[in-house]
């Protein structure tokens, strides 16, 4: 998230968009076509969302290398490697978050990686998670995700899984 951060500053700064640090976090998880068509209607300002979309998404690019895992996230996924189905749940984008994962050799961990593109509906629906649920074949009840935005915490409840807030980890 910090990350996605200083990519949304730079970017939304550059379009005359006012986009305050906490409304980011707060909106985490939402994609960013979705979150630019926010800004603009309440701010009155035009731009084109597709290509300040993925404006935004290759100026979070030129800094994925400061992208670090959550540690003891990691730990988790390590410990139950091969044990238990697991799966990505994402408000990221293909093929951002397959090449993330892999450059912090985590890719192999999991059995499938659902992105914002492959649902309808976003976080705060339970879409996202319900989805690698379905990939993984286990009923959402048995499932535990690990989240760090409300939006998507209020999304794994709604999904009906246990709900971990990895910002408390």
């Amino acid at each position: 998230m910090p990350v996605h951060w200083h990519a949304w500053s730079a970017v939304t700064r550059r379009h005359g968009l006012v986009f305050t640090e906490d409304r980011f976090y707060a909106l985490g998880g939402v994609p960013a076509g979705h979150i630019l068509q926010m800004l603009c209607q309440e701010q009155g300002v035009e731009v084109d969302v597709n290509a300040v979309a993925e404006e935004k998404e290759q100026s979070f690019l030129s800094y994925v290398d400061k992208v670090k895992p959550i540690e003891p996230v990691v730990a988790i996924v390590r410990e139950w490697q091969g044990r238990v189905p697991m799966a990505v749940a994402t408000g990221g984008i293909r093929p951002i978050i397959p090449d993330i994962l892999e450059q912090l050799d985590l890719l192999r961990f999991f059995e499938t990686v659902v992105t914002s593109q492959d649902v309808t509906r976003q976080k705060p629906a339970p879409d996202i998670f319900l989805e690698a649920a379905r990939r993984i074949r286990v009923s959402p009840a048995k499932c535990r995700a690990f989240e760090d935005t409300d939006l998507g915490m209020k999304a794994i409840q709604s999904a009906g899984m246990d709900a971990v807030d990895v910002r408390l980890m």
